[in-house]
């Protein structure tokens, strides 16, 4: 039986982590943690209670009596607010828009790192999450570290792709840029902390990408 192992990926928005990640988990055949849907959620859970954006306390009561549930399995993704499925609310622009109210709070940071900590812990195989600040805050003891960068054309023409032409390059840029700009005031992750190895995708197809992940991860396991 291989050992446990646990992969840390951070970087900015539109670096490639989240699909990235979920195919280095399919591939070792670990759990994936995308940490960013958290977030999503709280954002639902303070809009469905009234809460403004401006409302830091009532945020981060939000936050603090959200109950969250969501999906390990990189195959099927679910996400659960106070017992409703919002899976696809999350992604919604009105669900974008709010997200850096909740990432901006250190009280909201505090309490999400606290379950994203215990939810990669109680996986007996080994999760793979992905995030701003995994690398060097929820698990900087993971046994593999790394920073995805790329340029902001790249970003941006890679978010385009994901969202389609239904957003406009205003609502693109706002997710992709404003967001990193917003959470950088909290959280580095454009430059790798000690240990963690940096990986600029700018000119990197998916595959590569996902391959030179999973030869680390082998060499770690090795």
């Amino acid at each position: 039986m291989q050992k446990r192992l646990v992969i840390a990926i951070d970087g900015p928005s539109g670096s490639g982590k989240s699909s990235t990640s979920r195919e280095v988990a399919r591939r070792l055949g670990l759990g994936y943690l995308d940490t960013g849907a958290m977030y999503r959620a709280v954002a639902v859970a303070f809009l469905d209670s009234g809460v403004s954006r401006d409302d830091t306390a009532g945020i981060i009561a939000a936050t603090r009596g959200a109950n969250i549930e969501l999906s390990l399995d990189p195959d099927q993704r679910w996400v659960r607010v106070n017992g409703r499925e919002v899976t696809d609310e999350i992604r919604e622009p009105r669900t974008s828009a709010q997200v850096s109210a909740v990432a901006t709070i250190p009280e909201c940071r505090a309490d999400l790192v606290a379950r994203q900590r215990a939810l990669m812990d109680a996986d007996p195989r080994g999760v793979v999450a992905e995030g701003r600040d995994i690398t060097t805050v929820v698990y900087p003891d993971a046994g593999l570290r790394l920073l995805l960068t790329a340029s902001p054309e790249a970003r941006l023409r890679r978010r385009r792709g994901d969202l389609g032409a239904g957003v406009s390059d205003a609502d693109l840029r706002d997710q992709v840029l404003r967001r990193d700009r917003d959470d950088s005031t909290l959280v580095e992750f454009s430059t790798p902390a000690e240990g963690v190895t940096l990986l600029d995708t700018s000119e990197m197809t998916f595959e590569q990408v996902v391959d030179r992940i999973v030869s680390l991860a082998q060499e770690v396991r090795a």
